[in-house]
């Protein structure tokens, strides 16, 4: 009688070498308790909705992302003191800018908003009404670890600056799951340049395919092939997947000994192609716009050429969101003003400004900015000097990991407050002041998961969001 390693297949073999048959027993074993980490059934589908770890205060996430870096004296954190040294020399060395240095003061002026009083800059004319001012919580004390971009977007996104690391959606919807089983439960929406780094910033990284954030295209139908050919009928396409289904699990189960490394993947294909039949039928009404009423088109700016692209992803969000998509990421480009700071963050503020503004206006109307967690943030901060870019006074600022300035709305954040300092010209966090993990850290909080649990068995460890801890930061909590 043949013993099971005699009929293990060549290519398990070679899988195995490197590890006694109890090292592998003992790894394999280990990596099958950490899919359920978060509490999931194992016999349910990857993406069903999970019970959080802890009690929630949001069951949400809107981020939406300012790649480049807005610069936080001239948008949520005034520096009086910045402006009287404007063009004055500046002996700093921090930031990638070498050579003669000087003060660049803010060109826009700011303003008292809202009841609580927050300080906002004048460009900013829809989001300092006081029904959406008195929403926010605007966090000084952050601050990033890497001048640059890719790096710096891929820490913000996945808590690390390397790549390859599961995205913040990805370890929510790992955690939770999702409300709606015919939707994602990641989606990201870009404009026509991708982000740099790319799709890593919304990459599953070790977790399972299945969390991998899915794309909506930024013109024409935000997804091809929605609609099958007229060639086949609906009945046609699902015996079709019923077969190829089929084919595919007796792939699947065809190791005697051991799991193919690969099967994972192939589990997870066959996942997507079931969610993409499931799609066909639920995506076409979710991206209908039309159907909304034509002021609530107008509010989100769609009227408007300099607010359309961003007004719709905006709400295209609140969509997803009141349907049961767990993580949706919106990413608006061109913050990076080394140079020609003016015109650039003004027509970058112009293109956001409306649109966010009626988003949380829009969720709390319907109720749901209490359990929806909005985050506005970039991926560094900016320096209160510049160089002489090309030998001459360019009235920009450089990249900046010791001050950022973010803020949040709803999901059981603090209404109408400032968090954290810095200092006089902005140039560092000096009070409440906390790395990205922690503020990963109460993210997850904040949906109910413990950073210290949801953890996943890769590469001889549990691995987690925050890659080795954490801490919560009460005071962006209410």
């Amino acid at each position: 009688m043949q013993s099971s390693w005699q009929t293990l297949q060549r290519r398990n073999f070679f899988c195995g070498l490197g590890a006694s048959l109890g090292s592998l027993a003992l790894t394999s074993q280990l990596a099958a308790d950490s899919v359920n980490a978060s509490g999931a059934d194992s016999a349910a589908s990857p993406l069903a909705p999970k019970k959080p770890m802890m009690p929630p205060k949001a069951k949400a996430v809107i981020m939406l992302f300012m790649e480049g870096g807005p610069g936080q004296m001239d948008t949520f954190d005034p520096k009086p003191e910045l402006d009287r040294l404007h063009v004055t020399e500046s002996k700093r060395t921090e930031g990638l800018a070498t050579g003669k240095r000087f003060y660049v003061g803010s060109p826009f002026k700011t303003r008292k908003v809202g009841q609580s009083g927050l300080d906002m800059c004048d460009q900013f004319v829809h989001l300092a009404k006081p029904e959406v001012a008195d929403e926010l919580c605007v966090y000084r004390g952050c601050q990033a670890e890497s001048l640059n971009h890719p790096e710096a977007l891929l820490h913000m996104n996945t808590g690390s600056r390397l790549g390859g690391d599961p995205a913040v959606g990805a370890w929510a919807t790992y955690g939770l799951g999702s409300e709606n089983q015919n939707l994602p439960g990641f989606v990201v929406m870009t404009e026509l340049a991708m982000p740099q780094a790319g799709s890593a910033n919304w990459s599953n990284g070790f977790l399972p395919a299945y969390y991998q954030g899915t794309t909506l295209r930024a013109q024409g139908s935000p997804i091809l092939d929605l609609k099958p050919g007229d060639y086949r009928t609906r009945q046609h396409q699902r015996r079709m997947l019923d077969e190829l289904s089929a084919l595919n699990k007796d792939h699947l189960n065809s190791s005697s000994l051991e799991q193919h490394p690969n099967a994972g993947e192939l589990a997870a294909r066959m996942e997507s192609y079931e969610l993409a039949f499931r799609m066909q039928t639920s995506v076409p009404n979710l991206i209908d716009l039309q159907t909304e009423p034509q002021h609530v088109l107008d509010s989100y700016g769609l009227d408007d050429p300099d607010t359309a692209a961003f007004g719709k992803q905006c709400l295209m969000a609140r969509r997803m969101v009141e349907e049961g998509v767990r993580f949706v990421q919106i990413f608006s480009g061109g913050w990076d003003s080394h140079d020609y700071l003016e015109r650039g963050h003004s027509a970058r503020i112009k293109s956001v400004d409306k649109p966010i503004a009626s988003l949380i206006k829009d969720l709390k109307q319907r109720g749901m900015l209490d359990d929806t967690l909005v985050v506005w943030t970039g991926e560094f901060g900016r320096t209160p000097d510049n160089n002489y870019r090309g030998g001459v006074t360019a009235l920009g600022r450089d990249h900046n990991i010791d001050a950022m300035t973010m803020w949040f709305a709803g999901g059981g954040t603090r209404r109408g407050s400032v968090v954290g300092a810095t200092d006089e010209i902005g140039a560092k966090a000096v009070e409440c002041v906390h790395p990205i993990r922690d503020v990963h850290v109460t993210m997850l909080n904040l949906l109910g998961l413990d950073d210290n649990k949801l953890t996943y068995f890769h590469g001889g460890r549990y691995k987690q969001l925050s890659q080795f801890g954490g801490e919560v930061i009460p005071e962006l909590i209410a």
